[in-house]
């Protein structure tokens, strides 16, 4: 199971030595001592991953132990031993510093239960640290956060064509992170202290299409009351990123192939040929080479934007990345506060297979933080789409996904009294939510 080291110090030799059986029977390497000065100068020699010290001792007592074994080192677990009636004094204890106290007397049993408890505890909170330390040492930026080989061989190349002006398509499903790594690309390129507009070609009406990305002028059109310009003249020295580019409606595509090759155009109802200096990163969710065959997608619209072509892996081809993932959102919608998560959580986190990526990720995360109780994440906590079936194992009936989105709308609703803020909770706009909930009746 473990060979973790446990000091223990009380200055009864029987409770010693009753201990020290019942560590050794469960694989642990415990060292007992009856002097508490003896036990520190121990400590000092050597770490110690657990310590068991009793609250009621000669010449100094255990908060004093704890108070200075803290000192000593910082990240042993310590469990305090008291007596009936000195339970408040443990409770000022755990302020101090210790993870839980156990009261005399206690069953052999009660302390082997104890005992797996702080185990577990301890050895999540290295696996914390050392997620901690990954994150750190990873390559990316921002919320870029990956040891996924793949990945950084992407966020190399990223690097090594930032400065650059050629076209960057960059295709993946939908929540892989393409608008993050676009933004990467913006970051580390000499436009980084210039604008990065963002055109979703998804959301844009068509007949709008060619006004929000060129602009117009006062009287072009019913509703042009004023003139206005387009998304690539605000843009102009920084980028553009075309989120979702195989949405763009085929007449658009003609007017955007004639810009894309010259940086020249005209507001919609002007005359006037304007130019503008911009770099083009472009993303999709579809597959481009089944929209060039069907002739969604002009083939020479494709080769303009497509001069560095980059594919991101969906987030089930980089289960490594998932726990630095978790701590990254954990510390992101929990900054304040540590909020730690059971073992099953994090097994049924890995096993999933995560059809939103990354997006979906996050947004359980934000999710079972708001609904932890205790600062702890259990199994309850998340959505019923992380299981697989009828999960046995967890004892738990799943619902449709179309019942547990509407049960998640309805939650978040409750929650938050400002539609705006649920919407921003859920990861959706306010027109989508308002949508979702004439769908679902709410």
């Amino acid at each position: 199971m473990n060979r973790s080291k446990v000091l223990v110090v009380d200055d009864e030799i029987n409770i010693l030595k009753v201990i020290e059986l019942s560590l050794s029977s469960q694989n642990f390497l415990p060292e007992i001592f009856s002097s508490p000065v003896e036990a520190l100068k121990r400590a000092q020699e050597i770490y110690f991953d657990i310590a068991f010290i009793d609250l009621k001792m000669e010449p100094i007592d255990g908060l004093q132990v704890l108070s200075q074994l803290k000192t000593i080192s910082p990240d042993t677990t310590v469990v305090l031993m008291t007596a009936h009636g000195s339970i408040e004094t443990a409770v000022e204890a755990i302020k101090g510093g210790a993870y839980d106290y156990i009261t005399k007397p206690f069953t052999h049993k009660e302390f082997v239960h104890l005992s797996e408890k702080v185990f577990e505890h301890h050895m999540l909170l290295k696996e914390v640290q050392g997620l901690r330390a990954q994150i750190e040492e990873s390559i990316g930026t921002g919320e870029i956060i990956s040891n996924n080989y793949q990945m950084r061989e992407i966020l190399k190349l990223s690097k090594d064509i930032s400065d650059s002006d050629i076209p960057v398509l960059i295709e993946g499903e939908s929540g892989t992170g393409k608008e993050i790594l676009a933004r990467f690309i913006h970051q580390n390129s000499k436009r980084e202290a210039n604008a990065f507009i963002t055109i979703n070609c998804a959301a844009m009406p068509e007949n709008l299409f060619e006004s929000e990305v060129f602009g117009h002028i006062k009287g072009s059109y019913t509703g042009a009351s004023k003139d206005r310009i387009g998304r690539f003249e605000m843009a102009d020295q920084g980028s553009v990123f075309l989120d979702e580019v195989g949405e763009v409606p085929k007449a658009m595509q003609v007017k955007l192939l004639r810009f894309l090759q010259s940086m020249e155009f005209e507001r919609v109802g002007e005359s006037i040929t304007r130019k503008v200096n911009v770099r083009i990163i472009s993303a999709t969710n579809r597959n481009i080479d089944d929209d060039i065959k069907s002739g969604d997608l002009r083939e020479d619209f494709y080769y303009r934007l497509s001069g560095i072509r980059i594919k991101l892996p969906p987030l089930r081809e980089r289960k490594e990345d998932i726990p630095l993932l978790v701590e990254h959102f954990l510390k992101k919608y929990s900054p304040d506060s540590e909020i730690s998560m059971s073992a099953d959580v994090m097994k049924l986190l890995n096993e999933y297979s995560w059809p939103g990526n990354i997006r979906e990720l996050e947004n359980v995360i934000n999710r079972s933080i708001v609904l932890a109780k205790d600062r702890v994440i259990k199994v309850e906590n998340l959505p019923s789409e992380i299981f697989h079936g009828n999960n046995k194992e967890f004892g738990l009936l799943i619902p449709s996904l179309a019942e547990v989105e509407k049960n998640y709308i309805i939650e978040m609703l409750k929650k938050f009294n400002n539609p705006k803020d649920a919407a921003r909770i859920l990861g959706i706009s306010l027109t989508t939510l308002w949508r979702k909930r004439k769908e679902y009746k709410i």
